[in-house]
């Protein structure tokens, strides 16, 4: 597999495209002003506590409160573990400690932020700090040493007695990532250095700043290009602005030299984006249908509890009979299903409905496929099987925002419905609230002002039923028609 990585730099956005054998397989988009937070250290100060949940709102200095569930707690504080322990003396398997006995409002804490803000949920909160580094994770408040589970198993036992010795009696916790597999004995001991200052730097601050403040902020995008997206797949790595190129150079020449190595300046009269027509594949994937080669599509739908993707045969007739086609349909499905997840972000549930196969080895094929397409995708997945209803569930981690949700809002007309009623729905709203009006109020005369469209119906199809409720009411009912009004907006003027 061959890949490039395209970024397009500008003063108020950067853009990253992955691209692999020449098709689009990631979109990753930083604005200046909206810079996520996933990462970034806070000293949070208790806003509530929650007990019947078992979480807490955590004032960290944003519009909104963050979320800290009870699970993200790293350890119980004083007297929690005496009551474990009781727990255990009476022959009770101790639980979870309740929040209320862990924190109290006003208190302050170290979090992290592992999901940003979303839609109207705030962001969610650890207090088990994790920061990354070139090669390393460090967990300053455990003591695992663990490996990338994407590293050989034979390779893994060896790599961690290496970590282990390397790591010494600093204290905190490592995980070897994966890109740190060749790496040599020195690299590893500078990336430990590197990330115990950075700690270190992090506990000093949380000594002398006040609560909501920014202890640590993470990478930006184009450094985090170095750090998360390069691989040994990786062949070159383009960026069209020189100013940015000569500041990521040097940031890659100090921290992850082999990254650096691959990095260009583009220089060509194109936008860089237009190489592989980048731009129409994020308007593409800004939409819920995605035509398939053999002539199938898929629908996606997004809602704010999950994502739907069905799978439909639309003009592929096949060549041999019905079960081939829809064999064919759903293994070219599966393939670019999983190109879409990490092509929009899409994360959380995910329910795809595959055509039905009545044959079970076709079943069987099409998972196969599924997962192994899905298995090259680096944020962590989890699929099951086809359940009794033919659907298979899979699960994506979703910790930003997806393509969608940066890049556009829902329509003012239709509030995100992605429907909107008929002009005669409307029409006859109207008739209804005039009718409602006349029985409250004395008015010399009613003036609607709607749509063209509405009034256009108004006029023509309804003014027999227009004139009969003028008649009943015995007031003139006169229409404005305004172009800037929403096609289910109207307003009753009393005059």
């Amino acid at each position: 597999m061959q890949q490039e990585i395209l970024i397009n730099w500008s003063p108020q956005e950067t853009r990253v495209a992955v691209v692999e054998n020449g098709a689009v397989q990631e979109i990753h988009v930083e604005r200046t002003l909206e810079r996520g937070l996933v990462g970034n250290v806070y000293l949070g100060r208790v806003a509530r506590v929650l007990p019947g949940m078992q979480s807490a709102f955590i004032d960290i200095g944003l519009e909104r409160a963050a979320f800290l569930h009870v699970a993200d707690l790293q350890t119980p504080l004083g007297g929690s573990r005496a009551a474990d322990a009781g727990d255990a003396a009476n022959g009770k398997s101790p639980g979870p400690t309740p929040i209320e006995k862990q924190v109290f409002e006003g208190q302050s804490l170290l979090v992290q932020v592992i999901k940003d803000p979303i839609g109207t949920k705030g962001a969610r909160l650890s207090t088990q700090i994790s920061i990354a580094g070139r090669l390393l994770v460090f967990l300053p408040q455990d003591e695992h040493i663990g490996v990338s589970q994407k590293i050989p198993s034979s390779l893994r036992e060896s790599l961690r007695q290496r970590l282990t010795a390397l790591a010494g009696e600093g204290g905190g916790g490592f995980i070897l990532r994966t890109n740190a597999e060749d790496a040599t004995d020195e690299e590893l001991a500078e990336d430990i250095a590197y990330l115990r200052r950075t700690w270190a730097r992090i506990r000093e601050a949380a000594q002398s700043q006040p609560p909501r403040s920014l202890l640590h902020q993470d990478l930006n995008l184009l450094q985090r290009v170095l750090r998360d997206l390069v691989g040994e797949q990786t062949q070159v790595i383009r960026i069209d602005s020189h100013e940015q190129f000569a500041k990521l150079m040097a940031f890659g020449r100090e921290f992850m030299p082999k990254a650096a190595a691959k990095l260009q300046h583009y220089k060509g009269e194109r936008p860089i984006f237009d190489l592989f027509s980048i731009d129409e594949e994020i308007a593409r994937a800004l939409g819920r249908r995605v035509d398939l080669k053999s002539g199938g599509y898929l629908v996606i739908d997004q809602t704010e509890a999950l994502t739907t993707i069905d799978v439909n045969t639309g003009g592929f007739v096949g060549a041999r009979n019905f079960d081939d086609t829809i064999f064919k349909t759903n293994l070219e499905a599966a393939q670019t299903i999983a190109r879409q997840l990490r092509l929009r972000n899409l994360g959380g549930i995910i329910v795809v409905d595959f055509i039905d196969m009545t044959r079970e080895d076709h079943r069987e094929a099409v998972l196969a496929e599924f997962k192994k397409q899905i298995a090259r995708d680096r944020v962590k997945t989890m699929v099951g099987g086809f359940s009794a209803l033919g659907l298979v569930e899979m699960t994506r981690k979703r910790t930003r925002e997806s393509l969608a949700q940066m890049l556009t809002e829902p329509c003012a007309a239709c509030q995100g419905r992605g429907i909107v009623k008929t002009a005669r729905t409307v029409a006859y709203d109207i008739l209804r609230e005039i009718l409602r009006e006349a029985r409250q109020f004395d008015p010399r005369e009613f003036r609607v002002v709607a749509s063209p469209r509405v009034v256009e119906l108004l006029l023509d199809e309804e003014s027999t039923h227009l004139a009969g409720l003028s008649d009943f009411i015995g007031k003139p009912i006169s229409l404005q028609a305004e172009t800037a009004i929403g096609p289910e907006d109207y307003d009753i003027v009393l005059l």
